[in-house]
């Protein structure tokens, strides 16, 4: 009979997610993971596989955070305008319970060129953010918020490009006044 887990997958991965977050995968050892997790090295490799592989669930549990997020903007009856601000506020904002940054950006920048697979998950997040902005900017030509004339597709490529700035920016010593003002005059497009 087997025996039953003494831990929350979910919460173990989370662990693990913060850690790969805040370190990076490279500089995070499996007794990293081990201290973080406060699991077995034995129970991290018959749940999750190997290093690699705990990474790659990490990044996924990371994606569904965001999208969860992003969902809830995308439904909220906010005018297309503050929609998309709050996309931009919610990265700024959110250090109080993640750590700094992006790990979407941390990864695409450590490992896009190395690892083939992970290059595409990273891809796939920013093009997923990319159909979040053009999906709130179709709205908002829809309701007249804003210019039939502007190509969703690019404009939200341009969005998703400054977001991923500022997901770096907030690592460093910019201030939160400094990265709103880099919000407005990107959101200024949109007048």
């Amino acid at each position: 009979m087997a025996r039953s887990k003494a831990f929350d997958e979910k919460e173990v991965l989370k662990k693990a997610m913060q850690l790969f977050w805040e370190q990076g995968y490279e500089k995070t050892s499996m007794q990293d993971l081990v201290d973080q997790m406060g699991i077995h090295r034995r129970s991290i490799y018959d749940t999750f596989g190997d290093k690699r592989s705990l990474f790659l669930s990490s990044l996924s549990y990371y994606e569904a955070l965001i999208t969860t997020e992003m969902t809830r903007i995308m439904d909220s009856n906010l005018p297309m305008k503050q929609a998309i601000r709050e996309v931009f506020e919610y990265a700024i904002h959110a250090d109080g319970y993640h750590p700094k940054g992006c790990l979407a950006v941390n990864t695409a920048v450590e490992l896009s060129l190395l690892d083939e697979e992970i290059a595409k998950m990273s891809t796939d997040m920013f093009n997923r953010t990319e159909k979040v902005f053009s999906h709130l900017i179709k709205k908002g030509q829809k309701n007249g918020e804003c210019s039939k004339n502007i190509d969703p597709d690019t404009i939200s490529r341009f969005l998703h490009n400054s977001l991923l700035g500022i997901r770096v920016l907030i690592k460093t010593h910019y201030t939160k006044k400094e990265l709103e003002s880099i919000i407005d005059v990107t959101l200024s497009v949109l007048d």
